[in-house]
């Protein structure tokens, strides 16, 4: 192999990024693309991501007197999903994620306070989610959904 062409491969190689990876899962995690960012457009788990909200559409079309918690639940799991997996991305250190992802870009990773408060804000986010939906449960086990 010459050298030219060594130079042209690693060029070819993108570095993925462990921010937008994880921006991508805390915002867009419902629909997979974080998975399409780092495993391409043949991963079978953004697939299943991106088909949950359809599949929640259909079944929301199909019964619309049942409630929205019920039919947008395949949605919701996809979201929750991505939220822990902008979590492990997130923690993931730097040195691991590029051995992972990185390992012929000829870039080191070096996360920074982005990653902090996306990661600051996703389990906040997730804990209200949390809180939430044991306050509805509650509601609805303990009155029957009396108030809402």
């Amino acid at each position: 192999m010459h050298y030219s062409t060594k130079i042209v491969e690693i060029m070819d190689t993108r570095h993925k990024n462990k921010t937008i990876a994880t921006f991508l899962a805390t915002f867009l995690g419902g629909l997979g693309l974080h998975r399409v960012y780092l495993y391409g457009w043949h991963d079978k788990w953004a697939l299943l991501h991106f088909i949950s909200l359809p599949a929640s559409i259909l079944i929301a079309l199909i019964a619309p007197d049942q409630p929205w918690m019920f039919t947008g639940c395949l949605f919701v799991l996809s979201v929750l999903a991505g939220c822990i997996e902008s979590l492990t991305i997130g923690i993931t250190p730097d040195d691991a994620w590029d051995a992972r992802f990185n390992p012929d870009s000829g870039r080191q990773s070096m996360s920074d306070w982005p990653l902090a408060i996306l990661l600051v804000l996703t389990v906040g986010a997730g804990a209200t989610a949390l809180i939430a939906a044991m306050a509805r449960i509650s509601d609805l086990l303990l009155t029957g959904g009396a108030f809402g």
